[in-house]
């Protein structure tokens, strides 16, 4: 049952990179790895690719239903970018899954069951967001489990010059040029 990460840091820092590089090395690597931006979408489109929805649940939803990102992410990792911006009642939605390991779709009457570890990336500050009531305490400790906080690059400086050649290297061999210096 991999145990759920809270990855925090500024916009821009690899936030998805560390939840890849956790996934690639975690007995789940195998599995999916799928990521949802939570701030790209609506609420209720939200709602219905996360935990899918009934045919005819909603105006436009296909008539043959459709399985949502916690099927499909089911004995993987499901990454959920900008967790910070996710609506209260979709606060409840996601704790319950947390909790019960169990979902309802969109128009549905019955619980479907996953087995997927959610890691959670914010540039927001939670715990800012609890004290104001705008993010749901119980979810933030369920989601909290093992923080992980990624520095800016201006807090590592020592990290340019590897990443400058790491670079460098990658494009002299998409060019075929020599490394220059």
């Amino acid at each position: 049952r991999g145990t759920t990460v809270l990855v925090t840091g500024e916009s821009g820092v690899g936030k998805e990179v560390v939840a890849k590089g956790i996934h690639a090395r975690s007995e789940r690597r195998d599995r999916p790895f799928i990521a949802l931006n939570c701030a790209a979408l609506t609420d209720g489109l939200l709602e219905a690719e996360l935990f899918g929805h009934e045919p005819g649940a909603y105006t436009g939803a296909t008539n043959k239903g459709r399985e949502g990102l916690s099927a499909a992410a089911n004995g993987g990792t499901l990454l959920l970018d900008e967790v910070g911006e996710l609506a209260p009642e979709l606060q409840a939605k996601l704790l319950r899954v947390l909790q019960e390991r169990c979902y309802r779709r969109v128009g549905g009457n019955e619980d479907h069951s996953t087995d997927v570890r959610i890691i959670a990336c914010t540039n927001r500050d939670l715990s800012q967001l609890v004290e104001e009531g705008l993010f749901r305490e119980d979810l933030y400790y369920r989601i909290n489990v093992i923080p992980f906080h990624v520095p800016s690059l201006r807090e590592r400086r020592d990290d340019v010059p590897l990443l400058a050649e790491h670079f460098m290297k990658g494009a002299a061999a998409e060019y075929g040029t020599g490394l220059k210096r």
